[in-house]
């Protein structure tokens, strides 16, 4: 039997494929304490690489596969998120170990706030952490179905194609590029990163300031 970690890229798409795409991208699209440990980003883009190349001699991964598998995977994911938001709430959130789900809640509330549903939405995709508490944010705080739905479709297909697709185009254009697959990777974490790293600056700057 093959022992499967299901934190590590490598591991997930070696035993299960574009299926594993699917299960993982669901479980970090809205599955709250289950979502927050697993990959997103770092499954999605070596996914992309894997269909143009393969690995270790295997044959690569069916690309149309692993896009539907994981846009089924962040829509769907997306949606039953909103749904736990709706019936547990705020007070699933605050029952979070070191109450880190709770201080994402809160950054997609504000997120929400700020932009409006259709750009949170969309932006939240793309940021590690918040993408898995969003949804059950938006339905904790009461957004209606129709937009939510809208929007998280938009959202859950733009992060999770692009992805797929940007790792795709380098693996079928640069020679060997799986022996420098974990530096890549580490870069589109750091990149997914931004966008928090900005919001969390622009808070405390918003703390430090005197009221009016």
């Amino acid at each position: 039997m093959i022992a499967v970690n299901p934190t590590d890229s490598s591991s997930v798409l070696a035993a299960f494929g574009a299926l594993g795409v699917l299960a993982v991208v669901f479980a970090e699209s809205g599955l709250l304490v289950v979502g927050f440990f697993l990959p997103g980003d770092t499954l999605l883009f070596p996914a992309g690489v894997l269909c143009a190349s393969g690995t270790d001699g295997r044959a690569p991964l069916e690309l149309w596969q692993v896009l539907l598998c994981a846009a089924v995977g962040a829509v769907a994911g997306g949606q039953v998120g909103f749904l736990i938001g709706r019936h547990g709430g705020r007070a699933l959130l605050a029952r979070s170990p070191g109450g880190r789900l709770e201080e994402a809640a809160g950054r997609a509330e504000r997120l929400l706030a700020r932009y409006g549903y259709g750009k949170a939405l969309v932006i939240g995709r793309f940021v590690p952490l918040l993408r898995t508490v969003l949804h059950p944010a938006a339905g904790a705080l009461g957004v209606p179905v129709r937009p939510f739905t809208l929007w998280q479709v938009v959202g859950g297909l733009l992060w999770s194609q692009s992805l797929v697709l940007a790792g795709y185009l380098l693996g079928a254009s640069v020679p060997q590029v799986d022996d420098w697959l974990l530096p890549l990777v580490a870069l589109v974490v750091l990149l997914s990163l931004l966008p928090l790293a900005v919001e969390v600056r622009r808070e405390r700057r918003r703390r430090r300031t005197p009221p009016d």
